[in-house]
């Protein structure tokens, strides 16, 4: 009996870790599942459509246009680069307004060489200048995307592409698979291509529709941790009320090596800075990131300070401060969330747009330049820093000072999420700091008299 009810005892043992580990790799999974989720763009995605326009002697002619559908995350300069491999033994004849970074084997062709012969072509976006003859609509732009609320004109990307060696019917042909999307680093995720309902198309003169013989969609979407692990901005606050100045936390994006690695960061006060900044370099060379060295390492620094308080109104001022010494941030936004972003009376110098995530939720805004004036952020230095300045409407019911309510729950630069200062760090109101003060010093000192007094 003992025999049996000890090896009941094993079984039941094992039993329970193996089901402690099942959950475990399923909760695991759903953990990597949701690192893309976004919870103030919970359905931003860019979408790519594939259309096939018509059919060649073997293959088709298709019009390929990605779409950000993402409101406040963009695709920067050096741009995009999109992969993907084929399902057959299919190439690509030619290519109008995009190109692949490489050719491939075409030994086996005589005559005409393809445009390119590889299994997983990597396709890019041709440069701004690029001759009309080589152009299609919303192509050219040197990769660069731009979010659909900031930007909705320069939000899409297309390019046309024959394909060879392909089907010539809706039967025959076959969607590639694993598909790519750098933008210009690593962060996208695409799911599968999905057969849907053929796009249809009006003509100007909205009189006639034409529809293409398949199309076929990729959503694609981002997370920040795949993108890149350490944070890439800060936050830091001030107020009238107080003079404590709270800063990035420290080591926010990063720590100084205490020199044992050459280039982590740059001081200020180095001679010959140009030479060290922009070192001779092969043409097409792209350099890594050299940034200010400071406490966080942050190449972005968002500071909200609380200007002024009027009877029925409330100022705040916003600087945004670029420390990296090899990048210039054009087309740059702001996203910030804070529960009085739904009564914005006037904004100085920088566009605004309400964003609502979910229905009946108005606390966050997204901010970005004023085109030709300050949509251009420099690189570190004097004019690496663009400023603006909001007034809010008080809403008597919520509004206070106490308890950092003035300061804004969440920050993101360039669809980033910028690292907030620990919630006790931030500027107390006075009389609520001089209690404090007190409280320490009657702590500190009435024991220091009591021994003093008594111990005679």
């Amino acid at each position: 009996m003992e025999s049996l009810s000890s090896r009941s005892t094993s079984i039941v043992s094992k039993l329970s870790f193996l089901t402690v580990w099942i959950v475990f790799l399923i909760s695991s999974s759903s953990f990597t599942s949701t690192e893309a989720y976004d919870a103030l763009d919970p359905e931003g995605n860019i979408t790519m459509k594939w259309d096939v326009m018509s059919w060649t002697p073997d293959g088709y002619v298709a019009v390929v246009t990605m779409f950000n559908f993402q409101k406040y995350r963009h695709i920067p300069s050096p741009g995009w680069t999109l992969g993907w491999k084929w399902a057959k033994k299919e190439v690509i004849w030619s290519m109008v307004g995009a190109q692949t970074t490489e050719q491939g084997d075409c030994s086996k062709y005589k005559g005409n060489l393809p445009h390119c012969c590889k299994k997983d072509p990597t396709v890019v976006d041709l440069l701004p200048g690029t001759p009309y003859n080589q152009q299609i609509a919303n192509c050219c732009k040197g990769g660069v995307l731009n979010s659909w609320v900031q930007d909705p004109g320069n939000a899409a990307s297309s390019f046309q592409i024959s394909v060879g060696a392909a089907g010539t019917t809706n039967k025959t042909v076959r969607v590639p698979r694993n598909f790519t999307l750098m933008g210009p680093g690593p962060g996208y995720t695409c799911g599968p291509a999905k057969v849907v309902r053929p796009t249809k198309f009006v003509t100007p003169d909205t009189r006639r529709t034409t529809q293409a013989m398949m199309t076929w969609n990729i959503t694609c979407t981002y997370s920040q941790f795949l993108a890149q692990r350490t944070p890439t901005c800060c936050v830091s606050l001030s107020s009238f009320y107080n003079e404590t100045i709270v800063g990035c936390p420290t080591c926010a994006c990063g720590c100084q090596n205490n020199k044992t690695e050459s280039g982590a960061c740059l001081d200020p006060d180095t001679p010959h800075l140009e030479s060290v900044v922009s070192p001779p370099t092969k043409k097409g060379t792209v350099l890594p990131p050299l940034v200010q060295c400071t406490r966080h390492l942050c190449p972005i620094r968002v500071h909200w300070h609380v200007k002024q308080n009027y009877k029925e109104y409330w100022r705040v001022k916003i600087t945004i401060t670029n420390f990296n010494y090899r990048l210039n941030y054009s087309q740059w936004n702001m996203v910030a969330q804070h529960p009085n972003l739904d009564n914005i009376t006037q904004i100085f110098s920088f566009n605004y747009k309400s964003l609502t995530p979910y229905a009946g939720l108005n606390d966050t805004a997204m901010l970005w330049g004023v085109k030709f004036y300050n949509d251009f952020l420099s690189e570190a230095g004097p004019f690496g820093n663009v400023q603006s300045e909001i007034l809010f409407r008080k809403d008597q019911a919520t509004f206070t000072f106490e308890k950092g309510w003035a300061f804004p729950r969440r920050i993101y630069f360039n669809g980033d999420n910028c690292v907030m200062p620990p919630p006790d760090t931030y500027p107390f109101l006075p009389n609520g700091g001089s209690r404090q003060q007190f409280s320490v010093f009657s702590a500190v000192l009435l024991p220091v008299l009591f021994f003093f007094f008594f111990s005679r």
